[in-house]
């Protein structure tokens, strides 16, 4: 247990930055689960799930590169279903 108070300040604001990150990576995953169903069945528009990758790359909870990489899976994976 902490004893100063800076540290003890620094504690509290710690959680609640791991909340927030928590959450914020849930609502990441479950996003990219419904985007990639999407995209499995040939369906073009994946903007709610192209949205939700660029809040959560500049919320700081993933880096630039792998929204990048997300979003170029999820078009490749739509670009294939509808070749099909």
């Amino acid at each position: 247990m902490a004893n100063i108070r800076s540290a003890e300040k620094q504690r509290r604001q710690a959680e609640k930055a791991n909340t927030r990150n928590r959450a914020g990576k849930s609502r990441l995953r479950t996003a990219l689960k419904k985007g990639r169903a999407s995209a499995d069945q040939g369906a073009s528009d994946l903007s709610t799930t192209v949205s939700e990758i660029d809040k959560a790359a500049k919320k700081g909870i993933i880096k630039k590169n792998t929204a990048s990489r997300y979003k170029s899976r999820l078009a490749k994976a739509a670009k294939r279903a509808t070749a099909k």
